[in-house]
């Protein structure tokens, strides 16, 4: 594995009180990422992009002599992860990335419907204050002629993720959002996987559509019932998945992300 380098970012100190007394508060908040913040985003991606597939094991020199850094920032960020559900370590013998837990993933999948499908009423809802602006920014990526789409699996997997994101921001209640953003996170790994397939990509282009259409003509039920068996559609592909599928997709990974 080619190793990656991460550039140091130091975090930032506090001012004397004389310099700070000198200065608004609201100038006085540049915020930088630690090292071990960004040891942490690339252990993550590794993880997303299938460097690091269910079932690996490592060790914190591995990671260290690969990435650059000391052990310190990468301990740091290795216990995050584990607090995140994306690793455990291993007695005396290093570090090992989880296996999927499909129960874990079916149980996000329905959290996941519950915030879509509310935020999907609320927006077809006259009284509600509703971002049109983000619903306009999804109208030109998906409501495209089919010589305009893209057939790039990952650009659509990210669309796609972005698409469900905007429904729910666009709703109007932050915490939703939040909820949202949370588990979003927490499924990306497997939802990726669901964009291995030309027609995947195909059905989330005419599905996503007729989500929208429905939502603009403020036809509530409509773009929920449809919403519900996209998300139901993706949940079922989802079942599919094999330990095959995720080491093909490690190769994949291994040969696309850049280094």
């Amino acid at each position: 594995m080619t190793a990656t380098t991460i550039p140091y970012v130091p975090t930032v100190r506090s001012r004397s009180a004389s310099s700070a007394s000198a200065a608004p508060a609201a100038a006085d908040a540049t915020v930088f990422r630690t090292r071990a913040d960004e040891v942490y985003a690339q252990l993550k991606r590794d993880v997303a992009d299938f460097i690091l597939v269910p079932g690996d094991r490592f060790t914190e020199n591995e990671i260290s002599e690969r990435l650059g850094v000391s052990r310190t920032p990468v301990r740091q960020a290795l216990f995050r992860l584990q607090q995140e559900g994306f690793v455990e370590v291993l007695f005396r013998s290093g570090w090992r990335v989880l296996p999927f837990d499909f129960d874990q993933f079916e149980q996000l999948y329905d959290l996941r419907m519950v915030l879509e499908t509310t935020a999907v009423h609320r927006l077809c809802e006259a009284d509600r204050r509703v971002d049109r602006s983000l619903l306009d920014a999804l109208a030109d990526i998906w409501l495209v002629p089919v010589a305009q789409r893209s057939s790039d699996t990952a650009q659509v997997a990210q669309w796609d993720e972005a698409f469900h994101c905007a429904l729910v921001a666009a709703a109007g209640n932050a915490e939703m959002a939040r909820v949202h953003s949370d588990v979003t996170d927490r499924i990306r790994i497997i939802r990726r996987l669901d964009f291995t397939q030309q027609p995947r990509i195909d059905a989330t282009y005419e599905e996503h559509a007729k989500i929208l259409k429905a939502i603009r003509a403020n036809r509530g039920d409509q773009a929920a019932m449809l919403l519900r068996a996209h998300i139901e559609t993706s949940q079922a592909e989802v079942r599919k998945i094999t330990l095959h599928q995720v080491h093909l997709a490690r190769h994949a990974g291994k040969t696309a992300a850049p280094r």
